[in-house]
């Protein structure tokens, strides 16, 4: 009789738990979108998995904008957003900072296991290689991603610049930021001489502005970057984090569905973790090392405290990552 009363009270009280974390959180469950485009375009293309969200889990969703990757970041990290697209490396600040979890990753619609990097110049630019880009660095206007962007910044700040001593900031004649597509219009129209960009990104360009992706031609191609992952906030309930879960792993296995995330460059999603984001977590420690390096206005000592943190950092990661085998 002990048993069976200890168990109603454990049953009860799990219930309760439960009830109780369904309860606190947000009736609106709120899907942030990271800034690659215009936020019309963004709205116009996530529609329609907006709408088959909503009536899976049964509570209404609504899309969430903001002008640059930070900004959705800071909102998971508020509860003002509960799910949320992300690249890798804004990823890492939703997990660290929003307190996220990667649950899926898309899958691109040709089946590629990833997407990659570009630099893109004019198709009139005398410059076909990295190589003649950086030789001429000093006479050319630049322009990066977003800060938080995997494929705009962190990628080829890693592979196309730090490997070759390059700071893009300092190095060319002028550097700035911006969105992939404000970046490749940019190109396009000669009012910078070369940016970031990548290979999702061209396909959109190439499907809503034909006329201005015929202006674009790469000249550098990085190592394959992780399909980009889906990050949910960790404190929702049981109930609503497995919904959400099961419809996206689910998701994409019709036409009909294959249709509604085609503009997206989608196929589905697969499982994942924050795993994924391990390689990006090391890129960004190295990156950091090399700047600390090179800043000459730090104390020695000061810096090479911090140094040592990045180092031990850095074996950490190493050893993840060949677990992983990646």
């Amino acid at each position: 009789m002990l048993r069976t009363v200890a168990a109603f009270a454990l049953t009860a009280l799990t219930t309760t738990f439960t009830m109780a974390n369904a309860e606190d959180e947000p009736a609106v469950l709120t899907f942030g979108i990271i800034s690659t485009e215009s936020s019309v375009n963004l709205k116009k293309d996530f529609e329609p998995l907006r709408v088959d969200l909503e009536a899976k889990i049964g509570k209404k969703v609504d899309l969430f904008f903001a002008p640059d990757y930070n900004g959705v970041v800071e909102a998971m990290r508020f509860n003002k957003v509960q799910l949320g697209w992300f690249g890798n490396a804004s990823a890492i600040d939703a997990v660290d900072r929003g307190n996220g979890e990667v649950f899926v990753q898309v899958v691109d619609k040709d089946g590629n296991p990833g997407y990659w990097s570009l630099i893109i110049v004019h198709k009139d630019s005398p410059i076909s290689s990295l190589e003649e880009l950086l030789a001429k660095r000093k006479e050319i206007n630049f322009s990066l991603g977003d800060p938080s962007s995997t494929s705009g910044t962190l990628v080829p700040g890693y592979y196309a610049f730090g490997r070759n001593g390059v700071n893009p900031a300092k190095d060319f004649k002028a550097c700035r930021n911006a969105n992939h597509e404000a970046n490749a219009m940019a190109v396009a129209n000669k009012h910078v001489d070369a940016s970031t960009f990548n290979t999702e990104a061209m396909f959109h360009l190439e499907r809503k502005q034909p006329e201005s992706a015929k202006n674009i031609k790469a000249i550098w191609k990085s190592p394959l970057i992780a399909s980009d992952p889906l990050v949910m906030r960790k404190d929702l309930s049981d109930t609503t984090r497995a919904k959400i879960r099961e419809f996206f792993i689910s998701y994409g296995k019709t036409d009909e569905q294959k249709a509604k995330i085609a503009n997206l460059k989608w196929s589905g999603f697969k499982e994942s973790s924050n795993a994924q984001l391990v390689p990006y977590r090391l890129i960004r420690v190295l990156k950091e090392k090399a700047k600390l390096e090179s800043d000459s206005k730090i104390p020695q000592a000061d810096k090479q405290a911090k140094l040592d943190e990045l180092a031990k950092k850095q074996a950490e990661l190493e050893v993840e990552s060949k677990k992983l085998g990646m």
